[in-house]
């Protein structure tokens, strides 16, 4: 089979290409290693930036379906010492500067945008291959293959794309998440809600930290933070949710209760997510055909704006293979470019961010930037 347009990856950065492409009445077609939209959990908020992420649907033209998403009260801020003594509380000022929405429901806004064949569930790619003449063929898992004389790898940080462009591959950044969940936060865990306050929580010391957030319906989304070694983590059964959360609340035995019942009250078993990135200047040499965007083209550690970064790679390429339809190099080679300095700018800040925030002088660091942005 032969497509003109082949994304790989139907994450927001690729769902936002398609949907680019479709306003300006290019067809595409995404292929998805899942199942189905619904095959698991999209994460969590995400806040959306004036400068990358709100263009980025503009050029979708989903600027209204967006705002029904934004969840009121969600910019609130706010610093938590060890102890639980608030250094910082900022409360959302109403003005709408970061607004705050669920990773899940604008993913469903963007699919729901697409004609119903744009995506083809359950298309895991296993290898990717050029034939010669900007042409490369597909093969997943189940041995079917496309070619196509477009591909466009939007699959994330494992990218079966990328090989063909560079062969960098992510390097572990020396700190894993440990993602937790609790429900209904201020009936069944009011303490713990009272502590993460309305929007998003830092507490924090050098090398750990636990980050939450309030999302919709009252649920308390936790990402802990710990600067350790993958083979440390290796020793903790993860299926076991018990073992798993005591031994985790262990690295933060002298916090406040309401705090490490972030962990220790987990109503989910809590899940390892290793933290990974590409090199910072992370590019390639043009070559026909194929090109990558979002934590594909550069990985980093999570700082904010990956998900802004690859909507706005997508909304970039699709215009300017609307602005060059018949000179399709032409328009890989601009967005490619104009991407490559953007996204070194951007994993530079992630990595002075994570800095700020693990290093060992957290977080009074962060807290006297983030007052003085203020």
């Amino acid at each position: 089979m032969r497509n003109d347009v082949t994304i790989i990856g139907a994450g927001l950065g690729g769902l936002t290409l398609a949907r680019v492409l479709h306003v300006h009445g290019i067809p595409a077609t995404v292929y998805e290693a899942e199942s189905s939209p619904r095959a698991r959990a999209q994460g969590g908020m995400l806040d959306i930036h004036d400068y990358n992420g709100r263009p980025a649907l503009q050029a979708a033209g989903l600027t209204d379906e967006f705002r029904g998403l934004i969840l009121e009260g969600r910019e609130a801020t706010r610093f938590l010492a060890p102890d639980g003594t608030v250094l910082v509380d900022v409360p959302d000022d109403g003005t709408g500067e970061r607004p705050e929405v669920q990773r899940g429901e604008l993913r469903q806004i963007l699919l729901d945008s697409l004609p119903a064949d744009t995506v083809r569930w359950g298309h895991k790619v296993s290898s990717a291959r050029a034939l010669g003449e900007g042409r490369h063929e597909v093969t997943f898992a189940d041995g079917a293959t496309v070619v196509t004389s477009l591909l466009v790898g939007a699959d994330g940080a494992w990218s079966r794309v990328r090989p063909l462009l560079s062969d960098a591959t992510p390097e572990y950044t020396g700190r894993s998440f440990v993602e937790t969940y609790l429900f209904d936060g201020d009936t069944r865990h009011p303490a713990t809600a009272k502590a993460v306050g309305d929007g998003s929580l830092f507490a924090l010391a050098p090398g750990k930290g636990i980050q939450a957030h309030r999302e919709r319906g009252g649920t308390l989304h936790t990402y802990v933070a710990l600067s350790r070694p993958l083979e440390w983590f290796a020793d903790i059964d993860f299926t076991d949710c018990a073992a798993a959360t005591a031994r985790i609340a262990r690295e933060f035995d002298s916090w406040a209760p309401e705090l490490t019942a972030l962990i220790t009250d987990s109503e989910t078993t809590p899940v390892l997510r290793p933290l990974h990135a590409l090199p910072i200047e992370h590019r390639w040499d043009r070559v026909s055909g194929v090109t990558l965007l979002g934590d594909a083209a550069h990985l980093t550690a999570p700082n904010g704006e990956g998900a802004n970064l690859a909507m706005y790679d997508g909304a970039e390429l699709g215009k300017a293979i609307a602005a060059h339809p018949d000179d399709i190099e032409t328009a890989l080679s601009g967005y490619e470019q104009a991407m490559f300095p953007r996204s070194a700018a951007a994993a530079a800040e992630g990595a002075q961010l994570n800095d700020l925030l693990f290093g060992d002088d957290a977080p009074q660091r962060l807290i006297t930037m983030f007052e003085q942005g203020r």
